[in-house]
């Protein structure tokens, strides 16, 4: 296809302030600034393994705790995703990932559907990775699953580890999405639904 699949989106709260650009056709480069190192990490993976450029900057109230500008960040960058993806015409539309880490197996599961759903099922042994509480990584995932319009399937099988653990989900969710969003040249211009749209 050859429209540009590239979206900016800013947000400004009382809270936050976020601003995400991505270009769904891109290599994998990232330029991430959220004031949380490990978010930070997170999202350049996922940008490498998705092969989606994205360039982050995020301010907060981190003084109050992480928890606004992390989600803040998954529904901005969810947005970009969603505008990004337009019609979603030629593309995969669904895939599955086990990504192993280590001692680590996790399963991801995307239906790029136009109806946002999340079904979360991961454990973490430690409360915290870093400075990062891990129960804002189901904030995370919801707020990206909610505003890109994707059914999201969520589930580690085992770990002993919680940054391991974050990070398969993080990377299972950029394989499974690099491969939903890609184009299926069987599609042609199609959108792969019975309905003829996927617009939620």
């Amino acid at each position: 296809m050859s429209e540009a699949r590239k979206a900016e989106i800013a947000r400004k709260t009382a809270e936050t302030d976020v601003t995400v650009s991505v270009d769904l056709d891109g290599e994998g480069r990232s330029v991430v600034s959220t004031g949380i190192g490990f978010l930070d990490h997170m999202l350049e993976l996922f940008a490498r393994h998705a092969l989606i450029d994205v360039d982050i900057q995020a301010k907060g109230d981190l003084h109050v705790d992480l928890h606004h500008t992390t989600e803040d960040v998954g529904i901005v960058l969810g947005q970009a995703v969603r505008q990004a993806l337009g019609e979603r015409r030629g593309i995969a539309r669904y895939a599955t990932v086990h990504l192993p880490m280590d001692e680590t197996l996790s399963r991801v599961a995307v239906d790029v559907s136009g109806r946002p759903f999340l079904v979360w099922r991961a454990r973490f042994p430690a409360p915290k990775v870093g400075d990062m509480d891990t129960e804002l990584f189901r904030e995370w995932f919801q707020a990206f699953a909610m505003n890109a319009g994707i059914t999201l399937h969520v589930e580690c099988f085992y770990g002993d580890n919680s940054h391991h653990i974050a990070e398969s989900c993080f990377k299972g969710l950029a394989r499974a999405l690099r491969a939903a969003i890609a184009i299926d040249p069987r599609e042609g211009a199609r959108v792969p639904s019975t309905k003829g749209s996927l617009a939620g």
